[in-house]
């Protein structure tokens, strides 16, 4: 049986943070919740799900995740696949299994789940959420030839390729930067339509103009920054 990792980047998320580790299937051996400045009862709650929790003081997503990674890269028995979903309950975790599928069953290398318009509850990604996706795997299409409908934070990827991929961005623009890495590398891929719901909370990105914009400005220089390579 394939070896399953899960890392949740967490801030502020005390009441979703439980329903999330609690709704992964028993398929995963471990989900690592990384607390990354929370002020609120994120760390009780993750651990009384029964997930492992680190803790990340510099604040961003890039950061938390790394930090999870550099916590299983430690570990004397390495897993086959990582999976990476937000900690705010808009995805559905049950849906692992759906995502990991293609990785397991076709041997694909990364799988986006993505948020198709059909599957997505009404006002569950902002405005600004849906044109940066469509902005941003437009300008992938058209610079490199990609088929990516979404940059959803629900993905998982093969171990050994994940390190391969040398991940940098410590911040917006960390699921962008593993989309063009996968491209430029030339792993195999493929998206799986998965369910997307409100958050629970504030988004730290899409609900402030700050995250707005500085998550547009990383994106953006992450695709340019590919596509003069």
């Amino acid at each position: 049986m394939a070896e399953i990792k899960v890392i949740i980047p967490a801030v502020n998320e005390g009441e979703s943070i439980g329903k999330v580790v609690s709704g992964l299937p028993k398929s995963v051996s471990e989900i690592i919740v990384v607390n990354n400045g929370s002020t609120d009862d994120t760390i009780e709650n993750a651990e009384k799900a029964g997930a492992t929790v680190l803790t990340e003081n510099q604040r961003g997503y890039g950061f938390a995740c790394l930090k999870g990674m550099n916590y299983i890269a430690q570990q004397s028995k390495q897993p086959d696949v990582i999976v990476f979903i937000d900690g705010d309950f808009s995805d559905y975790p049950d849906e692992l299994d759906k995502v990991v599928a293609p990785i397991l069953e076709n041997d694909i290398d990364f799988v986006v789940g993505a948020r198709k318009k059909s599957l997505r509850e009404p006002g569950s990604m902002t405005p600004q959420q849906v044109f940066g996706n469509w902005l941003a795997t437009f300008l992938m299409k058209l610079l490199f030839r990609a088929s990516f409908t979404d940059l959803g934070p629900f993905r998982a990827i093969k171990y050994e390729k994940l390190k391969e991929l040398d991940m940098q961005d410590k911040t917006y623009g960390w699921t962008v930067e593993m989309q063009l890495k996968i491209l430029r590398k030339k792993m195999s891929y493929t998206e799986v339509p998965v369910r997307y719901k409100r958050r629970i909370g504030v988004s730290k990105v899409s609900g402030t103009v700050k995250g707005t914009i500085f998550a547009g400005i990383k994106i953006l220089g992450w695709i340019f920054k590919y596509s003069i390579k």
